[in-house]
C-alpha cells in the first residue's frame, strides 16, 4: 500500500472509478443495508440500471439475502467485479484521497474523505482502545455471508461511513483551502432520491501532509485525553458511524488472509489488510443523527405487550402503555416527556398508534431497553421476524399491517457518541443512523483486492 502512515492507521489508496462519464449516472446505487423490508426499492433500482455497469450488480442487497441463491448470487457478483476490471469499464486514478460533497434532496450539503484505513488498528469487539472502534454491538451471525462475499472479490466499494470527533473542523479546513484547486473526479445525480454527490480528487502531496498532521493532532494522546477530560486512555480517532458490519467483515477476511503470509513485507503491504472508507467530521451540520425504529413481523400486538409487561417485571422495571387518539406521525411527539429516568417509546399496530413508558428500565438507553425485550422474544419465538427501519412514515406503514407491531424511538444526541463509547463501549445495535435511508452512502470508488 502506497504513503501508509501508520501513527492514525491510514494509507492513501489507488481509487478505481468508471472510466466512461456515461457510466456514471448508472453506476453508484445506495448502500446494501437500507430498505430491507422494502424489495421495491430494489426492484426500482434495478428496473433503471438495467444490463449497464453499476454497482448494483457488484453487491448483494440484503433484501435478498437467505432467499435461497445466495450462493449463486454471490458467484454472479465476483464474476461481475472481474469483468469490469477486465474489460476496461474502470479507471485508476492515484494514489490520492478523494474529497466529497453529498447533496442530500432534504438540502443539506455533508463532506467526506475517501481514504483506506489498516485494519490492524480496528477492533469491532466490546472493550476494544484501539484507534478504530465500533459503535455498535456486532451480530457476529451476521459475518459469514458477507464473507463468502469479500473472500475472492478482486475489488471492494464501500459504504462504511468514519466518524473523527473535529470541532474545529481541522480537516477539512484544509481541503477547503485548496478550494478551486481540486480536479474534480465525478459529478452525479444519484437515482431514487439519493441527491447528488460531486467528488474530487486529493492527490498534492503537500494537501496529503497537510491532512495527515490534522489526524496525528485529534489521535495525539494527550490532546484525546484532555478533550474529554480523561487519564491515561488509549486514544479513539475514529467511530465506525455506518458500515460496521461491513468493515467487521474486511477484519475477518484479513484475520483469515494474514494466517496464510508468513513474509513481513507482503503482510504489511497486503491489500486486504485495508479498507476503503468515507471519512465525515462528526460536527459537520448536514450530518444528522437519526433513530433507528423497530417493526416485528409475525406477531400478535396485544400478546407482544403482555410479554413486554412480564418481561420487565422480572427484571424490576414496569410497562404501562395506552393507545392514542389523533396522533401525528410518530407518536412520541405527542407524549408528555414528565419524569426523567422512565423510558418512553412509540408504538404503531393495527389497531392504531400508541406510547408505552418503561419506569426502572434494565438500560441506560431507550433503545437499549426495547432491544433487551426484543432479543428475548425472538429467541423465544424464532418464528417472529424483526428489522431495523429508518424514517417514521415506513414504520407506520410496516407497523399497521396487520400481524405486524412498529416501535418509534428518539434520537440520540450525536455530541455524546465518543465520550460514551470510550466510556460505556458500544452501544446497542441499530441504535442511530446517520440521516435518512436515502441519504446513506451510495458506492461509488473502488479498490483492487488481492487474496
Amino acid at each position: 500500500m502506497n504513503h501508509y502512515y501508520p501513527e492514525v492507521g491510514i494509507a492513501v489508496p489507488r481509487i478505481l472509478l468508471p472510466k466512461e462519464p456515461a457510466v456514471l449516472a448508472k453506476w453508484p446505487v445506495v448502500a446494501c443495508d437500507q430498505f430491507t423490508s422494502q424489495p421495491e426499492y430494489w426492484e426500482k433500482a434495478a428496473q433503471i440500471v438495467g444490463d449497464a455497469p453499476s454497482t448494483l450488480h457488484i453487491i448483494f442487497p440484503e433484501v435478498y439475502l437467505g432467499k435461497g441463491d445466495d450462493a449463486a448470487r454471490i458467484s454472479r457478483i465476483q464474476r461481475t467485479m472481474r469483468e469490469y476490471l477486465d474489460t476496461g469499464v474502470l479507471a485508476e486514478y492515484g494514489p490520492g484521497m478523494v474529497y466529497v460533497e453529498r447533496r442530500t434532496i432534504h438540502g443539506r450539503l455533508r463532506k467526506g474523505l475517501v481514504l483506506a484505513v489498516d485494519l490492524e488498528c480496528y477492533d469491532f469487539m466490546p472493550g476494544a482502545e484501539t484507534l478504530i472502534r465500533a459503535t455498535e454491538g456486532t451480530v457476529l451471525e451476521r459475518i459469514p455471508p458477507r464473507v463468502r462475499i469479500r473472500e475472492g472479490a478482486p475489488l471492494e466499494s464501500p459504504h462504511v461511513m468514519l466518524l473523527i470527533d473535529d470541532p474545529e473542523d481541522s480537516v477539512f479546513g484544509e481541503i477547503a483551502a485548496y478550494d478551486g484547486k481540486l480536479s474534480m473526479l465525478y459529478d452525479v445525480e444519484l437515482m431514487l432520491q439519493g441527491g447528488r454527490v460531486t467528488g474530487y480528487r486529493v492527490d498534492d502531496s503537500q494537501l496529503i501532509g497537510l491532512i495527515i498532521d490534522k489526524f496525528r493532532k485529534l489521535a495525539d494522546t494527550a490532546v484525546f485525553n484532555r478533550k474529554y477530560g480523561l487519564s491515561g486512555r488509549k486514544s479513539l480517532l475514529f467511530a465506525v458511524g455506518d458500515g460496521n458490519h461491513s468493515l467487521a467483515t474486511a477484519k475477518a477476511v484479513w484475520e483469515r488472509v494474514k494466517e496464510r503470509i508468513s513474509d513481513s513485507r507482503e503482510l504489511a503491504d497486503h491489500p486486504a489488510r485495508f479498507a476503503l472508507v468515507e471519512v465525515v467530521n462528526l460536527h459537520d451540520p448536514a450530518l444528522e443523527f437519526e433513530p433507528i425504529h423497530r417493526v416485528l413481523f409475525g406477531v400478535a400486538p396485544e400478546k407482544v405487550l403482555e410479554k413486554m409487561a412480564r418481561f420487565f417485571g422480572k427484571r424490576g422495571a414496569s410497562l404501562t402503555y395506552r393507545y392514542l387518539q389523533d396522533v401525528p406521525e410518530n407518536p412520541l411527539e405527542s407524549m408528555d416527556k414528565g419524569r426523567s429516568g422512565i423510558h418512553r417509546i412509540g408504538f404503531v399496530t393495527e389497531a392504531g398508534k400508541g406510547c408505552l413508558e418503561v419506569t426502572e428500565p434494565p438500560h441506560t438507553l431507550e433503545v437499549g431497553t426495547l432491544q433487551l425485550f426484543i432479543d428475548a422474544l425472538l429467541k423465544e419465538e424464532p418464528e417472529i421476524h424483526a428489522d431495523y427501519i429508518h424514517g417514521d412514515d415506513v414504520v407506520g406503514q410496516l407497523g399497521s399491517q396487520p400481524g405486524n407491531m412498529g416501535f418509534y424511538l428518539s434520537p440520540m444526541d450525536k455530541g455524546d457518541l465518543f465520550k460514551t463509547v470510550i466510556l460505556n463501549g458500544v452501544l446497542p445495535r441499530k441504535t442511530f443512523s446517520m440521516g435518512e435511508a436515502e441519504e446513506k452512502r451510495y458506492y461509488m470508488e473502488c479498490r483492487r483486492l488481492a487474496f
